[in-house]
Order: structure tokens, then C-alpha cells, then sequence
């Protein structure tokens, strides 16, 4: 039998996953986590068309949509806007990769995908030359918390308590590089 990490890929998303997407973020699990659907489809909008840096994709499980994942740089959110609200950002290097994922299919909660999203998704960032990866979940999502652990994911200790609603989590891909 093939893991979840075998069957995993990712697609960029385009215009023609927006209904998608919209589905999936007026889902319960996701409206917990996630702001207004309709605001944050329109943030992803800005993405896909080149108005915000960020990346989007989503997360195939045997070549159908099961989640959305996302990258965005560090550096780009390291000024007077970001940091009024998120000071810690300035306690990272401006290269760090951020990370967000969800599962949209309810369906297919609980059974290690986004796991294994995650740690293929953090290979490909590995590959294409990205050290430094965090994630940000909130605390009190307990769910999310486990699964980044599984993934490789640590707390940020010296980041602990000073995030506000935010647990920083960073990718260890070694024992020494969590200071």
C-alpha cells in the first residue's frame, strides 16, 4: 500500500479553482481558522494575479483537490504595516519561507494528508533553495499543531509567548537549527 506522501502533488492555483476554493472556505473546519470567505478569496485572488507575492497552490491527493497550501516570504512583510501587529517578524531572517495549509475536503480530515502535504511540500521548498521555513499556526488548533509537528516542525523557543495568538513553528530539518 502507498503512503499519503506518494500520492501527493501540487498544482498552482488559477482563476478556474476559485468556486472551489470558495466551497471549501465556507466549510466549518475552515471558517474556525480562516477569516471571511469572501475576503479571503479575494486575498488569493491578489495572489493569482500578481498583487501579493504570496504563492498559492493547491493540494492534490491522487490527482484530485483535497487542500490549499501557501507560501509567502518573510522579507516582504518585514516593514511598518506587518511589524505593527506581528513584531516577531523582525526576529526572523528576511529569507524565511512562511507556510499556511488546510485540508478544504472534510472529508478527508484526520487521515495524515496534510502531513504529508506538508513534509512534501517543505521538500520542494528545500529543493529549490529555501532553508529557513516556518509555520504559524494558533495555538489553540490542536489539529494543526500535531500535524506540523509530524511534519517536522518545532516551536521556535525564544519565539514562545511573545507571538501573540500565533505559535511559530520552524522546520528542523537538523538538531541544531532551532536556536
Amino acid at each position: 500500500m502507498r503512503s499519503n506522501a506518494d500520492r501527493i502533488g501540487f498544482i498552482p492555483v488559477e482563476p478556474q479553482h476559485y468556486p472551489l476554493l470558495q466551497q471549501w472556505l465556507h466549510e466549518p473546519h475552515m471558517q474556525e481558522w480562516w477569516g471571511d470567505p469572501e475576503t479571503e478569496l479575494g486575498y488569493i485572488r491578489d495572489m493569482v494575479e500578481g498583487r501579493d507575492t504570496t504563492r498559492p497552490f493547491l493540494i492534490l491527493l491522487n490527482r484530485a483537490p483535497v487542500g490549499y497550501i501557501q507560501y509567502w516570504f518573510i522579507g516582504h512583510h518585514q516593514n511598518e504595516q506587518w511589524t505593527r501587529d506581528h513584531p516577531w517578524l523582525l526576529e526572523l531572517p528576511p529569507e524565511t519561507i512562511g507556510v499556511d495549509l488546510s485540508i478544504g475536503c472534510p472529508d478527508k480530515l484526520s487521515q495524515g494528508i496534510g502531513s504529508a502535504a506538508l513534509a512534501a511540500f517543505v521538500a520542494r521548498l528545500r529543493s529549490e533553495g529555501h532553508a529557513g521555513i516556518i509555520i504559524d499556526p494558533d495555538p489553540a488548533n490542536a489539529r494543526a499543531v500535531r500535524a506540523y509537528g509530524k511534519a517536522g516542525f518545532r516551536p521556535v523557543p525564544h519565539l514562545e509567548g511573545c507571538t501573540g495568538d500565533v505559535l511559530i513553528m520552524h522546520h528542523v530539518s537538523n538538531a541544531n537549527e532551532i536556536q
